[in-house]
């Protein structure tokens, strides 16, 4: 029994190591100038999926809704609390951010590809790319374009 079960754990481990490198590992990216972000649509799906309480603002900020994790009023109350102390780590934290959601969050990744362009955010053109799933990576972008490469040193 013991040279066969050695064989076989030789196996599996084989195995699993060879499942691994074969799974792709998926990242939602913006392939266009610009800058990555989310719909309103894609933002209410995204936090439907997670169960976060969202409140959305009364009139579009920019190009869209903002959305906070506090009713509006609460959030402007400490908006101004905020304005009077010089600072706005009260209302930052209140503040719902899509730029700060894990690009490797499933539920991005669902939201993304269901809704394809309709996930698409002003001057964002979202996409999912795969990679392979046993390296280091990281974003980089120009001008808001994004690409995915695997990290590498370097210096200046």
């Amino acid at each position: 029994m013991g040279k066969h079960f050695i064989q076989v754990v030789i196996y599996i481990e084989l195995l699993i190591k060879f499942i691994i490198k074969e799974i792709k590992m998926k990242i939602v990216i913006n392939s266009c100038y610009g800058g990555f972000s989310l719909s309103d649509k894609a933002i209410i799906r995204y936090a439907e999926i997670k169960g976060i309480k969202l409140y959305q603002s009364v009139e579009r900020h920019c190009f869209d809704y903002s959305f906070y994790l506090v009713p509006e009023d609460d959030y402007n109350k400490l908006h101004a609390e905020d304005e009077r102390n010089g600072n706005y780590n009260l209302s930052n934290a209140v503040y719902f951010r899509d730029n700060q959601i894990e690009r490797t969050d499933l539920a991005l990744i669902q939201v993304v590809e269901k809704l394809g362009k309709e996930a698409n955010g002003p001057h964002a053109k979202l996409s999912v790319v795969e990679i392979p799933n046993d390296i280091k990576w990281e974003i980089t972008d120009y001008d808001g374009l994004e690409t995915v490469e695997e990290e590498h040193r370097s210096w200046r």
